[in-house]
Protein backbone atom coordinates (compact mmCIF):
# COMPACT_ATOMS: atom_id res chain seq x y z
CA UNK A 1 0.00 0.00 0.00
CA UNK A 2 2.94 2.34 0.60
CA UNK A 3 6.49 2.55 -0.67
CA UNK A 4 9.61 3.81 1.04
CA UNK A 5 11.62 6.83 -0.08
CA UNK A 6 15.06 7.46 1.44
CA UNK A 7 15.92 11.14 1.50
CA UNK A 8 19.26 10.69 3.32
CA UNK A 9 21.74 8.07 4.46
CA UNK A 10 20.69 7.81 8.13
CA UNK A 11 18.24 5.00 8.85
CA UNK A 12 15.68 7.51 10.14
CA UNK A 13 15.80 9.58 6.95
CA UNK A 14 12.97 7.72 5.28
CA UNK A 15 9.38 8.44 4.30
CA UNK A 16 6.42 6.43 3.07
CA UNK A 17 4.44 7.41 -0.01
CA UNK A 18 0.78 6.43 0.12
CA UNK A 19 -0.82 7.19 -3.23
CA UNK A 20 -4.39 6.56 -4.41
CA UNK A 21 -4.81 4.42 -7.53
CA UNK A 22 -5.20 6.14 -10.86
CA UNK A 23 -3.15 8.41 -13.07
CA UNK A 24 -1.98 11.96 -12.76
CA UNK A 25 0.13 13.73 -10.19
CA UNK A 26 -1.71 13.94 -6.88
CA UNK A 27 -1.55 16.76 -4.35
CA UNK A 28 0.38 15.70 -1.26
CA UNK A 29 -0.15 15.83 2.49
CA UNK A 30 3.15 15.62 4.36
CA UNK A 31 2.45 13.83 7.65
CA UNK A 32 4.72 14.51 10.64
CA UNK A 33 4.25 12.40 13.74
CA UNK A 34 4.47 13.50 17.34
CA UNK A 35 5.99 12.08 20.49
CA UNK A 36 7.88 15.16 21.75
CA UNK A 37 10.61 14.58 19.13
CA UNK A 38 11.78 11.46 21.04
CA UNK A 39 13.19 8.46 19.21
CA UNK A 40 10.84 5.97 20.86
CA UNK A 41 7.95 7.33 18.76
CA UNK A 42 7.79 6.63 15.02
CA UNK A 43 5.87 7.42 11.85
CA UNK A 44 3.60 4.43 12.50
CA UNK A 45 1.53 6.81 14.63
CA UNK A 46 0.28 8.44 11.41
CA UNK A 47 -0.76 5.33 9.46
CA UNK A 48 -4.49 5.82 10.06
CA UNK A 49 -4.28 9.42 8.88
CA UNK A 50 -2.26 8.32 5.84
CA UNK A 51 -5.04 5.93 4.85
CA UNK A 52 -7.65 8.62 5.39
CA UNK A 53 -5.73 11.14 3.29
CA UNK A 54 -5.37 8.60 0.50
CA UNK A 55 -9.08 7.75 0.63
CA UNK A 56 -9.76 11.48 0.29
CA UNK A 57 -7.94 11.57 -3.04
CA UNK A 58 -4.59 12.98 -1.94
CA UNK A 59 -1.22 11.29 -1.70
CA UNK A 60 0.16 10.96 1.83
CA UNK A 61 3.87 11.36 2.51
CA UNK A 62 4.55 10.00 5.99
CA UNK A 63 7.93 11.26 7.15
CA UNK A 64 10.37 9.81 9.66
CA UNK A 65 13.14 12.05 10.94
CA UNK A 66 16.06 11.94 13.35
CA UNK A 67 14.76 12.29 16.88
CA UNK A 68 16.12 12.98 20.35
CA UNK A 69 17.64 10.05 22.21
CA UNK A 70 20.83 8.05 22.70
CA UNK A 71 20.82 6.70 19.14
CA UNK A 72 18.52 9.17 17.46
CA UNK A 73 21.09 11.86 16.55
CA UNK A 74 18.23 14.34 16.39
CA UNK A 75 17.62 17.72 17.95
CA UNK A 76 18.69 21.13 16.72
CA UNK A 77 19.33 21.42 13.80
CA UNK A 78 19.22 17.79 12.58
CA UNK A 79 15.51 17.20 13.17
CA UNK A 80 14.61 20.41 11.37
CA UNK A 81 17.01 19.80 8.48
CA UNK A 82 15.54 16.31 8.01
CA UNK A 83 12.00 17.64 7.68
CA UNK A 84 13.18 20.23 5.19
CA UNK A 85 15.13 17.67 3.15
CA UNK A 86 12.20 15.23 3.15
CA UNK A 87 9.89 17.91 1.77
CA UNK A 88 12.40 18.93 -0.91
CA UNK A 89 12.69 15.26 -1.94
CA UNK A 90 9.08 15.43 -3.17
CA UNK A 91 10.41 17.19 -6.27
CA UNK A 92 11.85 13.87 -7.45
CA UNK A 93 9.01 11.49 -6.55
CA UNK A 94 6.82 10.40 -9.48
CA UNK A 95 3.04 10.53 -9.18
CA UNK A 96 2.88 13.49 -6.78
CA UNK A 97 2.58 17.20 -7.45
CA UNK A 98 5.28 19.16 -5.58
CA UNK A 99 3.40 22.40 -6.31
CA UNK A 100 0.45 21.23 -4.20
CA UNK A 101 1.88 20.27 -0.81
CA UNK A 102 0.23 20.67 2.59
CA UNK A 103 2.08 19.81 5.79
CA UNK A 104 0.11 18.23 8.64
CA UNK A 105 1.55 17.24 11.99
CA UNK A 106 0.42 16.08 15.41
CA UNK A 107 1.88 17.35 18.70
CA UNK A 108 5.63 17.74 18.09
CA UNK A 109 4.81 17.09 14.45
CA UNK A 110 2.41 20.03 14.53
CA UNK A 111 5.35 22.21 15.47
CA UNK A 112 7.33 20.81 12.54
CA UNK A 113 4.41 21.17 10.12
CA UNK A 114 4.07 24.89 10.81
CA UNK A 115 7.83 25.42 10.88
CA UNK A 116 7.99 23.79 7.43
CA UNK A 117 5.74 26.57 6.15
CA UNK A 118 8.45 29.12 6.95
CA UNK A 119 11.76 29.76 5.14
CA UNK A 120 13.11 26.64 6.92
CA UNK A 121 16.39 28.32 7.83
CA UNK A 122 18.56 26.68 10.51
CA UNK A 123 21.97 28.01 9.57
CA UNK A 124 22.93 24.71 7.93
CA UNK A 125 22.54 26.35 4.50
CA UNK A 126 22.99 29.97 3.39
CA UNK A 127 20.16 32.27 4.45
CA UNK A 128 17.66 32.69 1.65
CA UNK A 129 18.69 29.45 -0.09
CA UNK A 130 15.95 28.32 -2.44
CA UNK A 131 13.91 25.21 -1.68
CA UNK A 132 12.53 23.27 -4.64
CA UNK A 133 9.33 22.51 -2.71
CA UNK A 134 7.38 24.99 -0.61
CA UNK A 135 4.16 24.01 1.20
CA UNK A 136 1.04 25.90 0.19
CA UNK A 137 -0.64 25.36 3.59
CA UNK A 138 0.15 23.90 7.03
CA UNK A 139 -1.97 22.09 9.62
CA UNK A 140 -1.23 21.62 13.31
CA UNK A 141 -3.11 19.01 15.32
CA UNK A 142 -2.55 19.75 19.03
CA UNK A 143 0.83 21.16 18.10
CA UNK A 144 3.66 22.50 20.23
CA UNK A 145 3.51 25.63 18.11
CA UNK A 146 5.35 28.07 20.38
CA UNK A 147 8.61 26.58 21.64
CA UNK A 148 9.39 29.43 24.01
CA UNK A 149 6.00 29.30 25.72
CA UNK A 150 6.09 25.49 25.81
CA UNK A 151 9.55 25.48 27.40
CA UNK A 152 8.48 28.06 30.00
CA UNK A 153 5.41 25.96 30.84
CA UNK A 154 7.34 22.68 31.08
CA UNK A 155 5.39 21.01 28.27
CA UNK A 156 6.67 17.48 27.74
CA UNK A 157 8.80 17.51 30.89
CA UNK A 158 11.85 19.13 29.31
CA UNK A 159 11.20 17.86 25.78
CA UNK A 160 11.58 21.29 24.20
CA UNK A 161 14.92 21.91 25.89
CA UNK A 162 16.12 18.45 24.80
CA UNK A 163 15.20 19.27 21.20
CA UNK A 164 16.84 22.67 21.20
CA UNK A 165 19.88 21.82 23.33
CA UNK A 166 18.89 24.15 26.15
CA UNK A 167 16.39 26.76 27.27
CA UNK A 168 15.22 29.86 25.39
CA UNK A 169 17.63 31.86 27.55
CA UNK A 170 20.51 29.55 26.62
CA UNK A 171 19.84 29.61 22.86
CA UNK A 172 17.60 32.53 21.89
CA UNK A 173 18.70 32.44 18.24
CA UNK A 174 17.81 28.76 17.89
CA UNK A 175 14.35 29.44 19.26
CA UNK A 176 13.97 32.43 16.94
CA UNK A 177 14.69 30.17 13.96
CA UNK A 178 12.93 27.02 15.19
CA UNK A 179 9.69 28.18 16.79
CA UNK A 180 6.79 28.79 14.37
CA UNK A 181 5.36 31.48 16.65
CA UNK A 182 8.59 33.46 16.27
CA UNK A 183 8.44 33.22 12.47
CA UNK A 184 4.98 34.70 11.95
CA UNK A 185 3.51 35.70 9.61
CA UNK A 186 4.14 32.65 7.42
CA UNK A 187 2.14 33.96 4.47
CA UNK A 188 0.31 30.67 3.80
CA UNK A 189 -3.00 29.32 5.14
CA UNK A 190 -2.66 27.51 8.46
CA UNK A 191 -5.09 25.51 10.57
CA UNK A 192 -4.79 25.01 14.34
CA UNK A 193 -6.94 22.12 15.60
CA UNK A 194 -6.80 21.31 19.31
CA UNK A 195 -8.95 19.36 21.74
CA UNK A 196 -10.09 21.32 24.78
CA UNK A 197 -9.62 18.16 26.86
CA UNK A 198 -5.94 17.90 25.97
CA UNK A 199 -3.81 17.46 29.10
CA UNK A 200 -0.57 16.81 27.18
CA UNK A 201 -0.19 19.99 25.13
CA UNK A 202 -2.15 23.04 26.37
CA UNK A 203 -4.83 24.21 23.90
CA UNK A 204 -3.83 27.78 24.78
CA UNK A 205 -0.68 27.32 22.66
CA UNK A 206 -2.81 26.89 19.53
CA UNK A 207 -5.31 29.56 20.49
CA UNK A 208 -2.62 32.15 21.20
CA UNK A 209 -0.69 31.25 18.04
CA UNK A 210 -3.83 31.64 15.92
CA UNK A 211 -4.54 35.08 17.37
CA UNK A 212 -0.96 36.18 16.76
CA UNK A 213 -0.92 34.80 13.21
CA UNK A 214 -4.21 36.45 12.30
CA UNK A 215 -3.04 39.76 13.78
CA UNK A 216 -0.11 39.54 11.37
CA UNK A 217 -2.40 38.95 8.39
CA UNK A 218 -2.23 35.16 8.11
CA UNK A 219 -5.25 32.96 7.41
CA UNK A 220 -4.85 30.79 10.51
CA UNK A 221 -8.12 29.79 12.23
CA UNK A 222 -8.16 28.01 15.58
CA UNK A 223 -10.59 25.07 15.74
CA UNK A 224 -11.20 23.92 19.34
CA UNK A 225 -12.78 20.47 19.62
CA UNK A 226 -14.87 20.32 22.78
CA UNK A 227 -13.61 17.73 25.25
CA UNK A 228 -11.30 16.02 22.74
CA UNK A 229 -8.07 14.50 24.06
CA UNK A 230 -4.56 14.73 22.69
CA UNK A 231 -4.59 11.41 20.85
CA UNK A 232 -8.06 11.95 19.39
CA UNK A 233 -6.40 14.38 16.98
CA UNK A 234 -5.03 11.46 14.95
CA UNK A 235 -8.26 9.46 14.93
CA UNK A 236 -9.13 9.34 11.22
CA UNK A 237 -12.80 8.89 12.08
CA UNK A 238 -12.97 11.90 14.37
CA UNK A 239 -13.71 15.59 14.07
CA UNK A 240 -10.05 16.52 13.68
CA UNK A 241 -9.72 14.82 10.31
CA UNK A 242 -12.99 16.36 9.17
CA UNK A 243 -11.40 19.78 9.78
CA UNK A 244 -8.27 18.67 7.93
CA UNK A 245 -10.28 17.42 4.95
CA UNK A 246 -12.23 20.68 4.79
CA UNK A 247 -9.00 22.67 4.52
CA UNK A 248 -7.61 20.32 1.88
CA UNK A 249 -10.75 20.75 -0.20
CA UNK A 250 -10.52 24.51 0.16
CA UNK A 251 -6.85 24.68 -0.83
CA UNK A 252 -6.89 22.11 -3.64
CA UNK A 253 -10.07 20.13 -4.34
CA UNK A 254 -9.17 16.43 -4.81
CA UNK A 255 -10.77 16.24 -8.25
CA UNK A 256 -8.50 18.94 -9.74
Amino acid sequence: MSRAVHYGSHHAQVAEVWRPPGGGDRPVVVLLHGGFWRQVYTKRLMHDLARAVMAHGWAAYNVEYRRVGALGRGGWPATFDDVSAAIDALAGIPGVDPRRVVTCGHSAGGHLALWAGSDRHTGSAPAGAAHPVRPCAAISLAGVVDLVAAARQGVGGGAVEALMGGSPDDHPQRYALGSPAALLPLGIPQLLVHGTGDTTVPPSLSEDYSARARAGGDDAPYVPLAGASHMEMIDARGAAFAAVAALLDRIVPPET
